[in-house]
């Protein structure tokens, strides 16, 4: 933790607020991407993400590779620039439901997972 709590927090405050921005851009690509992928389609695959939480089935250290891989914006970030780049639309609005999610986790304070635990994230600890 860091030697000045109010310097930590703020530090928190604005990766809560970046990862709102990459939320309501990924909503926005997926918008401006989205070729006749129905709405509650679209809902259960920006969902879907969380199906790694199996990973903790398998002990702590599985689980956080698994959230983490499902949840590091590069993943979304590479599926977007592909499927625009290759002209597929699909590939890129997954990309950006894939973008979304991680900013909706962040937002909300469920940051990358650390080996300790579920709770224990990179913004603090989830919960009481």
């Amino acid at each position: 933790m860091s030697a000045n709590p109010q310097l930590h927090l703020s530090t928190i405050i604005w990766q809560r607020v970046e990862a709102a921005l990459v939320f309501v851009a990924g909503i926005a690509l997926f918008w401006h991407l989205n070729d006749g992928l129905s709405w509650w389609c679209a809902l259960l695959l920006f969902f879907a993400l969380d199906l790694s939480f199996f990973g903790y089935l398998f002990g702590a250290r599985v689980g956080a590779v698994c959230y983490n891989f499902a949840h590091v914006y590069a993943v979304g970030a590479l599926l977007l620039a592909w499927g625009i780049s290759m002209g597929i639309p699909i590939l890129g609005a997954l990309g950006a439901l894939c973008l979304a999610h991680c900013g909706f986790d962040r937002m909300l304070g469920y940051g990358l997972k650390s080996p300790q635990g579920f709770r224990f994230t990179h913004l603090g600890v989830v919960g009481r």
